[in-house]
Formats: C-alpha cells, sequence, structure tokens
C-alpha cells in the first residue's frame, strides 16, 4: 500500500477551526493526522482559544499557531468570550459566528505572509474563508462536523418540505428516499424545523459557502454508515471525503512530562503522581469491579434546575456507580456529592472525555449525542444512553438507535422528544443500559463498530485510502489565480 500513499511532504495546509470545543478538536486531530503524514500546518485560532491547542500540541514542536483578533462589542456576548463554552445562552451562537466574519481582513493579511498554502480547511460556520481563498487562489475544504445521515436527512426533508406538513411537532413523517426513516418537527432545531429569519438565512450562507468550496471533509467512516455516503456522493454535487474517526489519530494518554527520559520505576511513580483524583477514583472501580457510567451533556446545552435534580435522583435511586461531568452551579450538588460518596463522583472541571470512555471501569454513557462524542464512545467499546438536547443531537440518536443500534433512549414524560424526564424512568433506562441484556447486546454491537473504526484508520482502511484520494485530488486540481479569476 505505500506505493499509493501520496506525498506531502512538501505540502502546506492552513486548518481553521471555529470557535467552540466540539469543532476544534477534531479540525486539531486533523492537523495532527496530516503532520503525522509529513505535511506543514499552519492553525489559526484568537489570542484566548490559542493556550487550549498549544496543549493540545504539546508533543508537536513544529506545528505553527497564528492568533486573529476577535472582534469585540457584539451585541449579547461578554467581552472577552472567544469561545462558545463560554457563552451565556446557546441562542448567541449565531450572532456569535456572524461576527467572525470581521476577522476576515486579519486572516488574509496573515495569510498573504505565508509561504505557498495548498489547501485550506476551515468550519463550515466560517463560510467567509471561501472568498478568502478564492483571492489567493488556494483551494478550501468545508470541515463538517455532522455525520452523513443527519445530514441527508435534513437534506431530504428541507428540499420536500414533509416536515411541515405534520399538525404536531411529535407526529412522525417519512423521510424521502429512506422510508424506513421517521423524524418529528421536534427532531430538528431552529431554524431546521420550518422557522424563517436571519438565522436561517445565516445558515443557508454557509450550506451556499460549502457546496462552491473544492469540498467537504466529513468525520466519520464507510463502514458507519455507508448507505447514506454512498447517498451524498451519487446526488449531492460537492465532492466529499470520509475520513474518520479523527479521534482515532493517536491513542488517549495522560501528559506526562518527560516520561521519556526516565527510568521505568521514575516513569511509573510521576505517572501516578500527574494522575487526577477521578482517574484513581475509576482505577479504584475497576480493581473493585464495579462498571461505571460515565454522565455528560456537552458544554451548550442549558439543563433545568428541576431537570438536574431528577437526574441526580435517578442516579442515586439507580444504585448504578457513575462519573458525571456537570458544568451547571447548584448548592444542593455538594450535599448529593456526600449521599452518593464512594459510588459516584461528580467533576466541574474540564475533563479528557476520550480518556474517561476508554477507561475500562467505563461500561456505558449518558449522553446528549453530540457527533464527537458518539465517535468517541464507539471507539471506546461504549455504548450510550440517547439523551438528546440540541443542534443535530435527536438525529444522532435516532441514528445510534435505530440504525447502528448501539443504543438506548431515555424516556419522557410526555412521549415528545423534548419532553421532561422523571427520576424513576431514568434509573430504570441506566439499569437497562449497564446491567440488563439489552445492553449486554448493545456492548456486543459496539465492539465490532470499534473493531470496524480502527481497520478504517489504519493504512490500507477506509478513511486512509480517502484521505489520500483527497490529497491527490487537492494537488492535482491546479488552483491558482489565474483559474480563480477566469
Amino acid at each position: 500500500m505505500a506505493a499509493n500513499i501520496p506525498n506531502i511532504s512538501q505540502l502546506h495546509m492552513v486548518l481553521f477551526p471555529f470557535m467552540g470545543k466540539g469543532h476544534t478538536i477534531p479540525l486539531l486531530d486533523l492537523a495532527k493526522l496530516l503532520l503525522n503524514r509529513g505535511a506543514a500546518v499552519t492553525i489559526f485560532t484568537t489570542k484566548a482559544n490559542r493556550p487550549f491547542i498549544s496543549d493540545y500540541f504539546a508533543d508537536y514542536p513544529y506545528i505553527s499557531i497564528i492568533n486573529l483578533p476577535f472582534p469585540g462589542n457584539i451585541s449579547g456576548i461578554p467581552s472577552g468570550v472567544e469561545c462558545t463554552d463560554k457563552l451565556p445562552s446557546a441562542s448567541l451562537i449565531y450572532p456569535f459566528a456572524s461576527a467572525t466574519k470581521q476577522m476576515q481582513p486579519h486572516f488574509e493579511q496573515a495569510l498573504q505572509a505565508l509561504p505557498h498554502v495548498d489547501f485550506i480547511v476551515s468550519d463550515v460556520f466560517l463560510g467567509w474563508t471561501l472568498e478568502s481563498a478564492l483571492k489567493f487562489g488556494i483551494p478550501r475544504l468545508s470541515f463538517f462536523g455532522m455525520n452523513y445521515y443527519s445530514t441527508v436527512v435534513t437534506q431530504e426533508v428541507g428540499l420536500t418540505g414533509s416536515i411541515l406538513l405534520p399538525e404536531s411537532d411529535d407526529e412522525p413523517v417519512i423521510v424521502p428516499n429512506f422510508p424506513w426513516i421517521k423524524i418529528t418537527r421536534n427532531d430538528f432545531p431552529e431554524p431546521f424545523n420550518g422557522s424563517n429569519g436571519p438565522h436561517m438565512d445565516w445558515i443557508m450562507e454557509q450550506l451556499q459557502k460549502s457546496s462552491e468550496s473544492f469540498g467537504l471533509i466529513v468525520n466519520s467512516f464507510y463502514e458507519l454508515e455507508p448507505i447514506f455516503v454512498d447517498y451524498w456522493n451519487r446526488e449531492s454535487k460537492s465532492k466529499s471525503w470520509c475520513i474518520g474517526p479523527l479521534c482515532l489519530v493517536e491513542p488517549p494518554k495522560t501528559k506526562l512530562h518527560s516520561q521519556s527520559q526516565l527510568q521505568p520505576q521514575a516513569a511509573v511513580a510521576l505517572a501516578q503522581q500527574q494522575k487526577f483524583k477521578w482517574e484513581e477514583w475509576l482505577d479504584q472501580k475497576l480493581a473493585q469491579g464495579c462498571p461505571v457510567l460515565y454522565v455528560a451533556f456537552g458544554t451548550q446545552a442549558v439543563i433545568s434546575p428541576e431537570q438536574l435534580q431528577e437526574i441526580a435522583i435517578g442516579l442515586e435511586e439507580s444504585k448504578v456507580n457513575f462519573f458525571w461531568v456537570i458544568k451547571e452551579k447548584a448548592e444542593w450538588l455538594d450535599g448529593f456529592q456526600e449521599k452518593v460518596m464512594g459510588r459516584g463522583i461528580i467533576v466541574r472541571e474540564w475533563a479528557n472525555q476520550r480518556q474517561i470512555l476508554e477507561h475500562d471501569a467505563v461500561q456505558g454513557f449518558l449522553s446528549n449525542c453530540g457527533w464527537n462524542s458518539i465517535l468517541e464512545s464507539i471507539c471506546a467499546k461504549v455504548p450510550i444512553l440517547a439523551w438528546p438536547m440540541i443542534a443535530d443531537q435527536h438525529l444522532n440518536a435516532r441514528m445510534l438507535r435505530q440504525e447502528l443500534k448501539i443504543g438506548l433512549r431515555v424516556k419522557t414524560v410526555n412521549g415528545s422528544v423534548r419532553g421532561f424526564v422523571n427520576s424513576q424512568d431514568l434509573g430504570k433506562m441506566v439499569v437497562e443500559l449497564m446491567e440488563g441484556e439489552r445492553g449486554k447486546e448493545l456492548r456486543r454491537k459496539v465492539e465490532e463498530l470499534s473493531d470496524a473504526a480502527k481497520r478504517a484508520v489504519e493504512e490500507g482502511g477506509s478513511s486512509w485510502n480517502e484521505l489520500n484520494k483527497l490529497i491527490s485530488q487537492v494537488k492535482s486540481a491546479g488552483y491558482n489565480i489565474q483559474d480563480t479569476a477566469a
């Protein structure tokens, strides 16, 4: 297979992630993948986001990171907020993203000063970078944070308008060209549920810019969703390359300073010193033979105090061991932590999710079903209890339960996909995932998909070959300023 690997050692790629952890991390993994192939990579970000990115590349001394000034005085957004994780409300994501266009002059000035750039990969939310790329005769690739399933389903119901027909938001609708898939209007966030306005106009503009770009990079792998990959490549005008899971670019690890220079016993001692308390807790649970449920709902979703209490009660009454990463603040959580001491742990700091999922003690994941989380869970062979909340998460939840068959779904009190979940129903589903027969079946299925994911990124695998095709096609595209001007 080595003869089929294109030489990219002379190529220079620019990557521009959107300023949100869920958008940023996969592109940083893509950067590592390109660096491992020998390419030169430059990443654009902002001053406040740079420390996270720099730490991500602590073992990659040759990465180039360029800061751009983030626009100030954005209505509703506190001064100094340069990442969506810090926004006071998820509703501010669109004005936040729209404001990034003010960075364009600074981006172009920095781009002009760089040595020859072979192509630009930028997040789908940064559609304005296409104009900059064309100005300098550089191919722009749009990075899609969604999978093919959610993208195709959204496109199908959007083109036909079928999602607007039912009277109820929870009435099932058959997806055109995919008669076995039924969705509801509540499976789509605003404005994809039929709402119009400036948000929808902005989204359509970003999608249009993606369609006008050289193509799309999708963080998935062919064996996971072949029907939808084939459909997209057959029906869409936009080229796409399926090169994931990007989280497998390297194994998860705890950062160990200068470990390679230590004797084995000293290295082990240092590793123990540098372990976080939660890692020690998971080690203890593994030694005791106690499987752990990992609970995390991402950085964007806002959970009401009433719902938080139901989660806590459900976890307590389920009697399972759990590891809960929570960003909300509530005084009663301190007392709750004491009540479940020894069986449950609450973490309020940022934690490396993939590292947690990869721990052998973790055997289940109560998740909001962000796409990155699903991929990380698959790679770690951990089945999911789905509790979608925002964005594409409801479609992702349908995919993992109905198509992939690697997850269960929480039950709401009113049957709506956006309803309230009480503690009793949550506790039952948690027990079923962790101890029931359905949970065992899901675990067997997710192990199969995990093995397929690892084969996809290995030399000769489907994602490995797709990246080779992408690089070869970009190299042979012959982009230059004269071509784009014509």
